[in-house]
């Protein structure tokens, strides 16, 4: 009972579950002041909020970069109101962290950059001669920009869904003439033809990921994840490059 329940949470999506911790948080408020709880001053207020609306979005199963957004909004909120911030300048924050995520509310992946150690262990995947290369979800094109340097035969394509990390990928890859960008979702396009998918993700999309490289790329071809394994699927193979962060790519042989 208690992991369909855990199921039913993380299958919620990340703007209910968003949605539903704040009120928790302010629920929490209501009921301390019902109770006669509550001191004078908003920090112990705002505080309590953060706390509170962290340890439901926690409880949701909601991806940890969530987690510090709700500890730290009411408090920001308070801030602002005490500091007597121009409302024009939270529009314009709004429309910034919009055209940067777009839709990771919705599809719960966050914006990851890739190295260039982790660019050069991908690229010695692939034998020497012409080679096709999708990056989905390519962000600000770190991945293909890194990658270019290191196959100049390959012809490269990236797919972004946020208009800033798009824009930036087009201006970073524009010296490789083999590398297309394009603003749209790597989901709704063919994976055909591919002898290599690269995703840096999240755990949550990784199951439909599979599902799509299975019925779509040719037998034979890679799909390579960076950080994310998928759930009931055994990898061909794990590299683990020697950088910083320790990255793992877990490499599939599409059968």
């Amino acid at each position: 009972m208690t992991s369909h329940f855990k199921h039913s949470w993380k299958a919620l999506p990340s703007s209910f579950k968003a949605l539903l911790s704040q009120l928790c948080g302010w629920a929490a408020i209501w009921l301390i002041g019902q109770l006669g709880l509550l001191p004078d001053g908003i920090w112990f207020l705002a505080l309590t909020q953060g706390i509170t609306a962290t340890a439901a979005a926690a409880m949701l199963q909601s991806a940890r970069w969530w987690l510090p957004i709700h500890f730290t909004f009411t408090p920001l909120v308070f801030v602002a109101h005490a500091l007597e911030v121009p409302p024009g300048l939270w529009l314009a924050v709004f429309i910034a962290f919009a055209l940067v995520y777009w839709s990771s509310y919705r599809t719960q992946v966050p914006l990851f950059l890739s190295n260039r150690q982790t660019a050069r262990a991908v690229a010695g995947l692939l034998p020497p001669g012409s080679i096709e290369v999708l990056d989905a979800g390519a962000g600000i094109g770190s991945f293909l920009a890194a990658f270019a340097q290191q196959r100049g035969d390959a012809r490269l394509t990236g797919i972004e869904s946020a208009p800033a990390p798009f824009a930036l990928a087009r201006l970073r890859t524009r010296k490789h003439p083999a590398t297309t960008i394009i603003l749209g979702d790597f989901f709704a396009r063919s994976w055909a033809g591919y002898d290599l998918v690269y995703a840096f993700l999240s755990p949550a999309p990784m199951p439909e990921v599979w599902d799509k490289a299975r019925r779509e790329m040719k037998p034979g071809s890679l799909l390579v994840s960076n950080s994310f394994g998928i759930p009931g699927v055994e990898p061909n193979r794990i590299i683990e490059v020697a950088d910083r962060r320790r990255t793992r790519l877990f490499v599939f042989v599409i059968p």
